[in-house]
Formats: structure tokens, sequence, C-alpha cells
């Protein structure tokens, strides 16, 4: 398994529609297919809702958001965004891997939140042109929020099934193949994980599924 979170998290979209096939080819897929399928169902929303007008004080916000790492004073103690990407990587990998424990997966999520305070206080130089350490620092966002969304689902699945293995649950809990686990944004910002139900599977596929174990 890449190290990398955001393949880390493609690589769980896949056991999610594929079972214990995690394949890039078949995460790289679910990408295209699932991000074409949200893009379609946000622009009708907008387009339902007349929620397609630009805020300008969104866009400032945002400019303001990026350019940061330009303006801020000292930075991450000399380490730059690179640091932080290699620190992420190389503990998502230690503590949230193939083989998952409780205790493990709870200091991931501790540890999370001081990477996102170190990738607040880092600095750039240069400029904006051809600037891969920008580019960098700008990923960190992206990748700090997908990475606790995994160490958070993964500790809300107590079990074990298809390529979500637990060392301290090792076997499936039928509670949660009637659930989705859902992250959502709380009401000053924290992130939640939510069991949603599902409907029932139909009889003939779940007689395949019994037939495959």
């Amino acid at each position: 398994m890449s190290s990398v979170p955001g393949l880390f998290a493609a690589g769980e979209c896949a056991a999610g529609l594929h079972g214990a096939n995690r394949l890039g080819g078949n995460s790289l897929s679910d990408l295209l297919v699932f991000g074409q399928r949200a893009g379609a169902h946000a622009a009708r929303f907008a387009r339902e809702h007349r929620k397609g007008k630009i805020d300008p004080g969104q866009l400032a916000s945002a400019a303001g958001t990026a350019m940061a790492p330009f303006e801020r004073e000292g930075g991450d103690d000399g380490a730059g965004p690179y640091r932080i990407q290699h620190d992420l990587q190389e503990m998502m990998e230690s503590l949230v891997g193939i083989v998952r424990r409780e205790s493990e997966m709870a200091r991931a999520v501790e540890l999370l939140a001081g990477l996102r305070e170190r990738a607040g206080r880092l600095r750039v130089d240069g400029n904006r042109a051809y600037n891969p350490g920008w580019h960098t620092a700008l990923d960190l966002h992206n990748l700090l929020t997908v990475s606790e969304a995994v160490a958070r689902s993964a500790l809300e699945r107590k079990e074990s099934r298809g390529a979500h293995f637990r060392d301290d649950l090792p076997k499936p809990d039928p509670a949660f193949a009637k659930v989705n686990l859902v992250v959502k944004k709380g009401p000053s910002g924290e992130m939640r994980v939510e069991r949603r139900p599902i409907p029932e599977m139909p009889a003939e596929l779940k007689q395949i599924i019994e037939e495959t174990k």
C-alpha cells in the first residue's frame, strides 16, 4: 500500500466497492466515476436551489489562505512542507496501515492535530510560479483531512471486513453490514463520523457473498 495519504484513501474507496480487492486501477476508476457523479450532482443542486452565484468574500478568503505561507514569519522551526508531508506519510503507514489497532489509530488522531498545527505555521519562499514547495503546502490541508477521515472511520469500524483488518477485532460484526460510515463537519468545524443505515441487501446477493466466503 502506498504511504501517500491520498492514495491510501483511494485504496479505502476501492475496498468499499470491490471488497478485499484494493488494486490501484480500481481506485482510480472509482475516483473518476464517482468524481464525475459528485460534480454533476453538485451542479444540479446549485441550479435547482439557485446557489450558483459566486461570493466575492469567499474568493478573497480562499486567496488569502492560499497566499498565507508566503507571508508568515519564522515558519515551522526550519521544517518546511516536505518535512510535514514526510512525517504524515510515516505516521499513517505506521499507525493506520494494513494491520490496525485501536490504540495506534487513537494515537494517530492525536498526532494529526499536531501536524495540522505545524502546517498552519509553515512558511514558503519564492513566488507563485513553478513553486513545488508552495504546492505541497497547499496540498497539506487536503492530505491531513483525508488522513483524519481514514483514521476516525477505521476507529469507528469495530470489526474486520474486506481490506479493513483490525488485529484487536479480527472478525466481522454483522451490525456493520447494515450501515455506512459518513464523515461530516460538526457545528464547530470538527470532524464527525456517524453511522447511517443502508437498505437491506437483496437475498440473491447475500447468497453469493455467503458462498464466496
